[in-house]
């Protein structure tokens, strides 16, 4: 049976929702893309980060939004594996809690925490951009921008001058 959103309003949502809970899973048919991003995130939590490589696409643009060091666009998948290696030093963890595809766009929300040291909570969404079964874009949004600038100041803080320009 398939379920609209209109059809469980219509049905007033309490029975037919017990129902499509009840369902087996066998009859749900997710997208592709978001089965990609599923298993990039069973990579991402096992913290092999050389397990993330075979997800991205060489000229892979991942963004990441703020004014901190970490910011910026990251071209490459050396140097989103490179960012994400930083992240590990700061132990992050993530939960999807949500995931959604339509074409070759995937948005996710998940939540984002740091445990070394804690102190970064958030919902973050992204935007997965997939081609050929890889990730060739990625733009991450914080919904607590302010936090996570903060953060990442705190635990990626600039080198002392004169040292920073060598």
């Amino acid at each position: 049976m398939e379920l609209s959103r209109s059809t469980l309003i219509r049905a007033g949502a309490a029975g037919l929702a017990a129902t499509a809970i009840a369902a087996p899973a066998a009859h749900a048919r997710e997208h592709p893309n978001v089965t990609l991003i599923r298993r990039y995130y069973e990579a991402y939590g096992s913290g092999d980060l050389e397990s993330l490589r075979p997800f991205f696409a060489a000229d892979i643009r991942w963004t990441i939004p703020g004014h901190h060091p970490l910011s910026g666009t990251k071209v490459g998948a050396s140097e989103v594996l490179a960012f994400f290696g930083q992240l590990a030093r700061s132990g992050f963890r993530a939960e999807i809690l949500f995931l959604a595809a339509d074409g070759e766009w995937v948005v996710d929300m998940h939540r984002g925490w740091s445990t070394t040291p804690a102190g970064l909570d958030i919902t973050w969404t992204l935007a997965y951009r997939i081609r050929g079964g890889k990730i060739v874009e990625a733009v991450n949004f914080a919904a607590d921008q302010h936090a996570a600038d903060a953060f990442f100041w705190r635990q990626y803080p600039l080198a002392p001058i004169p040292g920073r320009f060598d």
